[in-house]
């Protein structure tokens, strides 16, 4: 009996079963079991997987307060729309799985309506699933079905939001602004519903640049959302915002809602709203006392030390905004420190690095400044306006720093020659002190490292563990002579440490031969002179000699002609400056020193007319009106016949503007170029070089001039010019050009050899001329023109070349094929019509390489008759 009730049950059980897994009927049992087994198994499987792929999301993501935030906390791919099917991410791979699966297995739609209630979640899941995955069109297509099939759904409010956070993904913030609005009217919503769809509606303001309205809703949203961390967000962006509008009240407001939260939101946030607020301390009314003590209570504080880095920015910033340079940059440096083991921040990297690279510019300390730039390059996002901006200044520091060390270095020795014997003693007994130090402190290093070296040899010999090494030959970790151990505090295993040090020790030192007796000059490598005969004579120097003023009183220049060029040197160096300071950085105080400076110490008379010119402008700049008419005037009055003076006594005449322009001449002289009229550009630059000797244009003047001889004389020659440009000039953009054309160009073009005819896949018909014969080539052009009309060649031309100053070439190029070149004499007669004159004028055929052979190297004689 017991067995045949438990066998009955059982029976009943599994046909309960087998009835309420089926999806076509529209009972109770059935709809509970697909609701049940959907929500319970797989949707919440599902959930799972999506919240841990929201997870590795939000982990990848860097909040940037630098910014505006963004009102989602998610990073779309703007530059693709991906269409495909295929996830990229497992866990929504997985979520997605389980949405369709629950879509697939447990729908139950009868008679066109839909009984199981949890299928409305399960497109809600999959389209999650994939806008998260970025395939924001089929997470459309996800959330549209809801909306089409599931009209009563009550996650329809969830739902309009997914769709037009979707929306604005893909481009259309105005659809989405058009939907939530008038979902807004049509129904009534509230809490984080409302919250929610207030914030894709301020995103999508945000998005078509419409600030103050997205502000609207962003409060709207910031009082609905039931969520703190969103609620510190929408509050930190309508702060950002206020202040882009002026409002700094009103911001500061919305900072101290944050800070009102406290331990309830992401530390992040609560730091960020403490400086954010901090930046519109008013330094002129503020109490400077209280918000000093509050800057050094957020850096004592132990909870914020994972923001250190932000911290000591802006007091370093404060400090700064006050004149206390010196302190300021003690907090640059410590920001920059903490930064690097904390956040690694390129933002606050690079704003650390600028600004220190500014003040160490303002101080004219343009190496270290230069070395700062570098630093905030690297930091910066490439082909970006600022990175722009920086990048030119650290270029033109590269002048600067050129022809500063040459005015300092010369005025050093200008100024050392003038001081009378005794006071040279004592500079250089001054000197001698320094270098003392500097002897003892690398004696004591010395000892130091003998020492250690010593304790670890001695170390590893009574361990038994000498030159052990692990598989494959490396250094046991952790064992003398391992360099892989970063605790070691042993001078040269440390990489940073030891590469300082070997700077120090060049920049006093020099290289040196690794020999005994390192510190003598005989020491340094190639430290040798020729002597007569031939002879090698090396300078041994003493110790003693080096502690003894005399020897360098000694080596002190007296001769008159060295001293002049030097002075000279110097000269040239400060009307550099002068310019670069005026032109590129618009320091217009250094600039104004440099030049009034120069004009004090006799310049050359090229340099002094230029240089007052720039003092007359600088003073107009400057606003200096008095000193500005003084110097007018003196230029007028001693340089009337000068083009500056033109300038000045009628600065809107055209000759003022156009004809004594060296940019105009320039353009002008760069058409005849165009032209080839080259004899002529060579001539006429060589002119105005002279002319406009000291200006900045007279690069640009010669490196035309070396275009034009190489067009006309070929490539020795103007590798020749170019070689000048690069010495003469190499601070310039030409020189550096020229520098770059002589590393690179040139050996790609040394080559004297033709290639084979039959290797070309382009040929020249070459008619030769003499270049007197300016008639006889103009009719010829005319009638060849004419003919070549009506030949079947597509794509030929003609055209007019120099070949030198004496002849001149009429080329057709285009030809495909060797043959066409050839047998473009009978081809010609063939298309003549009978009232016309053949062309009876004999050609050479060049493939195009070859062609360029012969016009580079001006060797048309070599290809017409190899030896």
């Amino acid at each position: 009996m017991k067995t045949f009730t438990k066998a009955s049950i059982s029976l009943l059980l599994v046909v309960l079963i087998t009835q309420s897994c089926s999806r076509k009927k529209d009972n109770f049992i059935n709809r509970a079991w697909h609701s049940v087994g959907t929500e319970y198994n797989i949707l919440y499987n599902g959930e799972i997987a999506l919240q841990q792929g929201l997870e590795t999301v939000n982990n990848a993501y860097t909040e940037n307060f630098w910014e505006l935030l963004p009102i989602e906390r998610f990073e779309a791919n703007t530059d693709e729309v991906r269409l495909g099917n295929k996830a990229e991410n497992s866990d929504f791979e997985r979520a997605e799985e389980k949405a369709t699966k629950a879509i697939q297995k447990h729908s139950m739609t009868i008679n066109g309506k839909e009984k199981n209630p949890q299928i409305d979640e399960a497109y809600l899941l999959l389209g999650k699933a994939r806008y998260y995955d970025q395939r924001f069109v089929p997470a459309m297509a996800a959330f549209n079905n809801i909306l089409n099939k599931y009209p009563s759904s009550d996650k329809i409010n969830q739902v309009k939001v997914w769709r037009e956070k979707t929306n604005l993904r893909l481009g259309n913030p105005e659809l989405s602004i058009k939907n939530l609005k008038r979902h807004l009217k049509q129904e009534e919503v509230e809490g984080q519903d409302l919250a929610d769809i207030s914030a894709v509606l301020a995103d999508a303001y945000l998005d078509i640049k419409q600030k103050d309205t997205a502000l609207k809703y962003l409060d709207t949203a910031a009082v609905a959302s039931k969520i703190n961390a969103q609620k510190a967000r929408y509050h930190f962006i309508r702060g950002q915002l206020y202040n882009e509008f002026g409002k700094k009240d009103s911001a500061n407001m919305a900072f101290d809602q944050i800070i009102e939260m406290h331990r309830k939101i992401p530390r992040a946030f609560y730091i960020n709203a403490h400086l954010a607020k901090s930046n519109n301390f008013d330094a002129e009314t503020g109490n400077k006392l209280e918000f000093l003590e509050y800057l050094t209570e957020l850096e004592e504080n132990r909870e914020n030390r994972p923001f250190l880095d932000k911290i000591y920015h802006r007091i370093a910033r404060y400090h700064q905004s006050q004149s206390r340079d010196s302190l300021s940059e003690v907090y640059y440096n410590k920001s920059i420190a903490s930064n690097k083991t904390l956040n690694n921040d390129k933002v606050l990297f690079a704003r650390n690095y600028l600004t220190l690279g500014d003040m160490y510019f303002d101080r004219t300390e343009y190496k270290t400044a230069g070395a700062y730039y570098d630093s905030t390059l690297t930091n910066m996002v490439e082909k970006t306006k600022p990175y722009r901006v920086v990048a030119k200044k650290r270029k033109n520091l590269d002048d600067v720093i050129y022809y500063e060390g040459i005015a300092r270095a010369n005025d050093s020795i200008i100024d050392l020659v003038k001081l009378p014997k005794e006071e040279q003693v004592t500079f250089f007994n001054d000197y001698i002190k320094e270098l003392k130090v500097q002897d003892s402190l690398a004696k004591e290093f010395e000892k130091k490292r003998a020492d250690k070296a010593a304790s670890r040899s001695g170390s590893s010999k009574g361990s038994g563990f000498a030159g052990l090494t692990g598989p494959g030959g490396r250094t046991v970790p952790g064992l003398p002579g391992s360099n892989s151990g970063s605790n070691s505090d042993f001078y040269f295993y440390n990489p940073t440490t030891s590469a300082y040090g070997k700077e120090e020790f060049f920049k006093l030192w020099g290289e040196r031969k690794p020999q005994d007796n390192w510190r003598l000059s005989a020491g340094r490598k190639g430290a040798s002179s020729e002597g007569k005969g031939g002879e090698t004579a090396e300078e041994i120097v003493t110790q003693l000699e080096l502690y003894d003023p005399e020897y360098y009183i000694k080596k002190l220049p007296s001769d008159k002609v060295i001293l002049d060029s030097i002075a000279t040197e110097r000269n040239f160096a400060y009307y550099q400056l002068g310019l670069i300071y005026k032109e590129k950085f618009q320091e217009y105080i250094l600039a104004k020193d440099k030049l009034e400076n120069l004009l004090k110490n006799n310049p050359e008379e090229r340099l002094i007319i230029p240089s007052k010119y720039n003092l007359v402008k600088i003073y107009e700049l400057l606003g200096q009106t008095d000193e500005y008419e003084i110097a007018k005037n003196n230029l007028i009055a001693e340089h009337p016949d000068s083009r500056y003076a033109e300038i000045l006594r009628n600065p809107n005449s055209q000759l003022a503007k156009d004809q004594n322009n060296p940019e105009t001449v320039y353009e002008n002289l760069y058409r005849k170029f165009e032209a080839q009229a080259y004899a002529q550009v060579i001539s006429e630059a060589e002119e105005n070089i002279k002319r406009f000797e000291g200006d900045g244009y007279v690069p640009k003047f010669e490196i035309l001039k070396a275009s034009a001889i190489g067009r006309l004389k070929g490539f020795d020659a103007y590798e020749e010019a170019v070689n000048y440009v690069a010495l003469t000039y190499p601070n310039s953009e030409e020189g550096k050009r020229a520098q770059d054309i002589l590393k690179d160009a040139l050996p790609l073009m040394k080559s004297k050899e033709f290639l084979p005819e039959d290797e070309g896949n382009s040929f020249y018909v070459i008619y030769q001329f003499d270049s007197a014969q300016k008639e006889e080539i103009k009719t010829f052009k005319d009638k060849l023109s004419k003919i070549m009309e009506r030949l079947p060649y597509k794509d030929i031309s003609l055209s007019e070349d120099v070949y030198n100053e004496n002849t001149t070439f009429v080329v057709v190029h285009g030809l495909t094929y060797l043959t066409s070149a050839m047998g473009f004499g009978p081809t010609l007669d063939d298309y003549t019509l009978d009232n016309e004159k053949p062309i009876t004028k004999p050609y050479i055929t060049a493939s195009s390489a070859n062609y360029a052979i012969i016009q580079r190297h001006k060797s048309l004689n070599e290809y017409i008759n190899p030896e």
